[in-house]
């Protein structure tokens, strides 16, 4: 799988058909999102620690910062506020990251499927854009374990067309392309639909780039439901004024990483960032800022793929 396994005009960029506004994505982690976001919540500044500083690659102290590509289209976890700034949980990870490496963190709005290529061309040192770590991205990338989550299924209120998260067979289904769940369509529930005797999902999912597309496709009525990771599923679903629901239970959670180019020498210093943070407890309330507490993981690795 490759979550991303990824907005109301309170937050972010985000219109939704026919003019209505709707605050997009946002998952959480093993279930319901803990808290409301406060994207205005203060966190307590973060100090450079000179061990870890001192892991950083020579030409990365030397450029004095860490380019970070993150597609903003993922609230709570990477999207724009109305001035077009880049925020989110990923954000403010990645700026804390780079701060307790005696560095500064400079993030890039970038296509979710253009980040690890750009990371294996140097255009970027990180992607923190809601990456699952898994074993297939291990293959091309390393991943810095940061948080859990889960992925999910959500519809239009009240559930007028009776969906079954578990059995989608048939149904119009949107996700955001690379995302983990829009493999777990072709890797999983088609093939589970052709055991049974049953359509797959329609044309395979309604595939966009942008997970604010994906929200409204099931607003607007295109499609009947859409898969996101449980805590854009979340924030989608307290955003919409009441279009949205969940349905079902968070499934398939698995950690997110700090990709990075494979073999990297920064590695050890990022996952020593997090762990850091973590254990200071400014990881703690950056999670709580953006209401996810409940994916807080303990413990950083790398490549902890499940």
């Amino acid at each position: 799988m490759t979550t991303r396994t990824r907005r109301n005009r309170l937050f972010a960029a985000g219109v939704v058909a026919a003019s209505v506004s709707l605050a997009l994505t946002g998952c959480s982690s093993t279930g319901e999102s803990s808290g409301a976001p406060n994207a205005s919540a203060t966190v307590n500044e973060v100090k450079a620690d000179p061990k870890l500083a001192a892991l950083v690659p020579d030409d990365v102290k030397t450029a004095g910062k860490l380019m970070v590509g993150a597609d903003a289209s993922y609230a709570p976890d990477e999207f724009k506020d109305d001035s077009g700034k880049v925020i989110g949980l990923d954000v403010d990870l990645a700026n804390a990251i780079a701060a307790k490496l005696g560095l500064k963190a400079e993030v890039q709005d970038s296509g979710f499927t253009a980040i690890i290529p750009g990371i294996q061309s140097n255009k970027f040192q990180l992607g923190m854009s809601s990456f699952t770590d898994n074993k297939e991205r291990e293959q091309i990338v390393d991943m810095v374990t940061y948080f859990n989550s889960g992925s999910a299924v959500a519809v239009k209120k009240g559930n007028p067309e009776k969906i079954d998260p578990k059995d989608l067979c048939g149904k119009k289904v949107a996700v955001q392309t690379g995302t983990t769940q829009a493999d777990e369509i072709k890797d999983t529930r088609d093939p589970d639909c052709a055991k049974a005797g049953k359509p797959g999902v329609q044309n395979g999912g309604d595939k966009f780039d942008l997970q604010t597309d994906v929200t409204n496709a099931v607003v607007s009525g295109r499609d009947q439901a859409m898969m996101a990771d449980s805590q854009v599923v979340d924030y989608a679903v307290k955003q919409s004024g009441g279009q949205l629901e969940k349905v079902g239970e968070t499934y398939g959670v698995a950690p997110y990483g700090v990709a990075l180019a494979k073999g990297s020498k920064l590695a050890p210093a990022v996952q020593g960032a997090v762990q850091s943070l973590i254990d200071d407890g400014t990881y703690k309330q950056i999670l709580t800022k953006w209401g996810v507490e409940a994916g807080a993981i303990d413990k950083s690795v790398i490549n902890g793929a499940n």
